[in-house]
């Protein structure tokens, strides 16, 4: 399996588990940086992360952050219609 880097240098398999990618990004730019950063400093590594991967793994990492955020909205919007009932 291939590997890229971060703008540090750390590595981060590129298998489809976008939950990987996304825990480096915590740790390499909000907890290195003791959650002193700002929304263009994530954006910048996730630009040099992108820049990194061939058409193929793009595509693949999109579809899983699609799915993660579909199932994300999903759930937040049952937590609040359940809350909605709760209050009834």
């Amino acid at each position: 399996m291939r590997t890229i880097k971060t703008t540090t240098g750390s590595e981060v398999t590129l298998d489809g588990d976008l939950l990987a990618i996304m825990e480096l990004l915590y740790r390499e730019v909000t907890a290195r940086r003791a959650l002193d950063r700002t929304f263009d400093d994530m954006v910048k590594e996730i630009h040099h992360l992108i820049d990194q991967m061939t058409e193929d793994e793009r595509r693949t990492y999109f579809v899983e952050s699609l799915f993660l955020n579909t199932v994300r909205y999903e759930n937040d919007k049952l937590e609040a219609y359940m809350k909605k009932i709760a209050k009834k």
